[in-house]
């Protein structure tokens, strides 16, 4: 874990999770004790670090109430290697389906791509002034700058208003005898071109450049368990076996601003240290990964031996073998699962946690039960979080030029109507609140383009115009969706 992880006290966890999360303290507190831990562990010695492992956690509660908000905030304010996955999509060993397993090869996969983007962005500058130079000499080739001249009335010069202006086909190159005055004229030329890329003021004009063709075919493989299949690059197979050949290239018409994006790219890709991008990756899944598993009550068996929940008991002892610490076999080699952290959530409306097999209940010995939103807390969910609803709305309706503001009883009026869907139809939560704003801003959206220069306020009076006494649209609610 990086040097800036000292800094995360779970204190300082918990206020930046109150940040855009509102309410839950219980699952706050348990989730940044867990997460400071793995800092902890890491100032121990190597002998007992190892036999140090992470407290798993298992968040009960209804939909909608931030279960998964915070796995992913988490996540991201740890800036460590996550995966979300829905425990219903695995099967048992032998069974048609993926295999829990591949949660492990998902979670590699994002620290590989972590990892990357964080080492391109300490190369960014060099490879944009790397992928500028091949613009450059792309322009200087295509265009042939030695057969543009600067001065005179027409203005034949190698740039034109910022544009080039190639020599009309057919018209004679300048005599011998003007052959001083045009090297000093090519090399103003240069300067000019050189000034314009940086300056970015020719990002539309079209260049062929070459590019590399990353259009490998992928060839399908049963994976370990032969249930699974894998996509595997062809020419990483081929590299394996070592007859890669070399790698294709293509020559593609683009825009200087659509060369300039897949320039920097390949040139970031020539800087890095490939390898050392896959060791750094794996040791942060190994020691950092955070794997969010969804919906663990759907896995609990009823009770039968027929029917679709034939091998939902299977599922729970795969699930126990990664989460209590295995080798996995990845693309980039064997991975161990001992020290990542498994973050488990479900409704547990039909079933108790309890009804899991015992192996597993005690691989998550932290439990936490997230309470039901009130009234009151989506009012604070529409106003208070950075990324708050409102906060969003607000800015759509900006590029418009509309100002859309909200008043203190419309925020109100909007969680009153939210609460009380909850109550009458099917409690989804938070996400109730998604529904009922755009329902009653629908009609505002559908003409904003239209009222450019104009100041919305939604106060009490606009919501109950828009929505009434309910805020669900009256042809679905005999569907009750």
């Amino acid at each position: 874990m990086t040097d800036f992880a000292r800094d995360l006290t779970p204190r300082e966890i918990t206020r930046r999770l109150d940040e855009y999360i509102v309410g839950q303290q219980k699952a706050k507190r348990a989730v940044a004790v867990a997460l400071r831990n793995r800092w902890r562990r890491r100032q121990l010695g190597q002998e007992l670090a190892a036999d140090v492992y992470p407290k798993n956690i298992l968040l009960i509660g209804p939909t909608g109430v931030g279960k998964t908000e915070i796995a992913r905030r988490l996540a991201t304010l740890a800036r460590a290697p996550f995966v979300k996955v829905e425990a219903t999509k695995y099967s048992e060993t032998g069974y048609h389906g993926r295999d829990v397993e591949s949660m492990v090869r998902d979670l590699v996969d994002a620290a590989v791509a972590l990892v990357r983007a964080e080492k391109v962005q300490e190369v960014e500058e060099r490879a944009g002034a790397a992928a500028e130079e091949r613009i450059y000499r792309a322009l200087l080739e295509e265009h042939g700058l030695e057969e543009y001249r600067d001065g005179g009335a027409e203005l034949p010069g190698a740039l034109e208003g910022g544009f080039w202006r190639p020599r009309p086909k057919g018209e004679a190159p300048a005599p011998a005898a003007d052959a001083p005055v045009d090297l000093a004229e090519r090399e103003h030329a240069r300067v000019r071109l050189r000034d314009d890329l940086r300056a970015r003021r020719i990002e539309t004009r079209h260049v062929e450049i070459e590019v590399r063709d990353t259009r490998t075919p992928t060839l399908s493989v049963m994976g370990p368990q032969g249930n699974e299949t894998m996509g595997i690059d062809a020419q990483a197979l081929q590299e394996m076996w070592g007859r890669a050949p070399g790698k294709k290239t293509k020559i593609r018409k683009l825009t200087i601003a659509e060369a300039r994006k897949l320039m920097q790219d390949e040139e970031a890709d020539k800087l890095l240290d490939q390898d050392a991008i896959v060791q750094e990756a794996l040791d942060r899944a190994q020691n950092d990964g955070i794997v969010f598993v969804d919906e663990i009550d759907k896995i609990v068996s009823s009770g039968g031996g027929d029917g679709p929940d034939v091998s939902r008991e299977g599922v729970q002892r795969d699930l126990l073998s990664v989460v209590e610490g295995c080798a996995v076999y990845t693309r980039y080699g064997h991975v161990r699962t001992d020290h990542m952290l498994f973050l488990a959530a479900g409704a547990f409306h039909f079933h108790k946690p309890s009804e899991l097999i015992p192996e597993l209940q005690g691989r998550f010995p932290v439990r936490v039960a997230l309470r039901s939103l009130t009234q009151a807390d989506f009012v604070r969910i529409l106003s208070e979080p950075k990324n708050a609803l409102t906060r969003q709305y607000v800015e759509l309706f900006r590029t418009e030029r509309v100002a859309l503001a909200f008043t203190q009883d419309g925020l109100e009026r909007l969680a009153a109507l939210a609460f009380r869907a909850n109550q009458t139809t099917q409690d989804i939560g938070a996400r109730r609140l998604m529904t009922i704003l755009e329902k009653c801003l629908e009609d505002l959206s559908f003409e904003a383009s239209e009222r450019a220069g104009e100041t919305v306020v939604v106060d009490r009076r606009l919501v109950d115009e828009r929505l009434g006494e309910t805020g669900d649209d009256e042809d679905l609610i005999p569907y009750r969706l």
